[in-house]
């Protein structure tokens, strides 16, 4: 690793297993555009560095939540286009027109905004997002009606796709995706009578999974595209994205009972040697990932020096972790070398599954004191 003095911590991203990644959905849905999520700055990885690389191999639609997000991608991003799925509100809407944003409409609210907004011709296309069992965004049917009825809402907007988000992707058998799929498709029906044909999109990266009547004529990638996995089953032919590393700044021999850590939550009875590392919660990993009390049974994680084992032991704390090197040579688990925390040993699904979260919120949390690395991509 090319590692400047001073680094404590190292976050490498790596863009060609992002772009590898992208092709493999590419792959399991070769009828319908590959859209990507990459909202919360990439899921915590670096939009600006991300979306380039993905634009570079074909990709010409990218998810945001915010109009803010959106203007600042446009830059990396002059020929894409930016959905924003949280859609326009007041305050917001002369961003889409400045910065040919394309927004996702949730509501007649939204609908009003941006008819309003549509005097501009960069500001008339827009996706409708229904509701259709996640009570969450989207057009209710209540709504909908309410546009079948009044086509005269939608004057000046120019609808391209109607969208929906299914809420068990990840539950192959949920009979919740089909019911969410045909109402989307009954409602995209009625609206195709007003509007015209639309293209529609439901399958995000797990929907891809649920078959090709799940694909339409779009789907939205995002965990897969970072490498995370939503299945019990790992889905192998996805690339391990995230490595992240950390130096050992101190080990310690330990050769009688003692305790480790905050609130005495690991106790030692005999010999262990105990390496002390420059990364904490301040940083992103979770502090459930190690004990919590010395009552708490709960497995923790793990991290990987040499490519052997040392279990998290105590508490994370904000700026350092403890872990058991007693398994590791000497030679290796030194001051100055570095532990893998998340990478091809532990993945931040592992760390997420004895953290008690998702692999989302292990990524979007890694913190910007990490020094970056983005490896491969050489066509951005």
């Amino acid at each position: 690793m090319d590692i400047p003095p001073g680094a404590s911590s190292v976050l490498i991203v790596d863009l060609d297993a992002i772009t590898h990644n992208y092709r493999q959905i590419q792959a399991q849905a070769p009828t319908a555009e590959v859209g990507v999520s990459i909202k919360s700055d990439a899921y915590g990885l670096g939009a600006a560095k991300i979306a380039p690389a993905l634009a570079a191999i074909g990709c010409k639609t990218f998810f945001v939540a915010t109009a803010v997000e959106g203007a600042n991608l446009r830059p990396a991003l002059p020929d894409a286009e930016i959905v924003i799925l949280n859609g326009p509100d007041p305050d917001t809407a002369p961003l889409f027109g400045k910065h040919g944003l394309t927004p996702a409409l949730n509501s007649l609210m939204q609908i009003e905004v941006w008819r309003a907004a549509a005097g501009d011709p960069s500001a008339k296309p827009a996706y409708l997002h229904l509701d259709t069992g996640m009570s969450r965004l989207g057009l209710s049917n209540t709504e909908i009606d309410q546009l079948c009825a009044d086509p005269t809402l939608l004057n000046g907007i120019e609808v391209t796709v109607v969208m929906s988000h299914l809420a068990c992707a990840d539950e192959l058998k949920s009979p919740l995706n089909a019911q969410q799929r045909e109402r989307l498709l009954a409602a995209a029906a009625k609206l195709s009578a007003l509007t015209g044909a639309v293209r529609t999109s439901l399958a995000n990266s797990a929907g891809v999974y649920l078959g090709t009547d799940y694909h339409l004529d779009m789907v939205r990638a995002g965990a897969s595209i970072y490498g995370l996995d939503f299945f019990d089953q790992k889905l192998s032919s996805m690339q391990q994205v995230v490595h992240l590393f950390a130096k050992i700044l101190q080990v310690r021999d330990i050769d009688k009972p003692a305790t480790v850590g905050y609130g005495a939550a690991h106790r030692i009875g005999g010999p262990r040697r105990i390496a002390t590392l420059a990364t904490g919660y301040g940083d992103g990993y979770l502090r459930t990932a190690g004990r919590l009390s010395a009552t708490d049974k709960r497995p923790t994680a793990t991290t990987f020096i040499d490519g052997i084992a040392a279990p998290v032991v105590g508490r994370v704390s904000m700026d350092l972790l403890t872990v058991d090197v007693s398994g590791v040579p000497e030679a290796a688990a030194q001051p100055g070398n570095y532990a893998e925390l998340i990478g091809d040993h532990f993945s931040a699904d592992d760390l997420a599954d004895v953290a008690g979260t998702i692999g989302y919120e292990v990524l979007t949390r890694l913190g910007q004191r990490h020094h970056r690395i983005y490896r491969g991509g050489d066509s951005v």
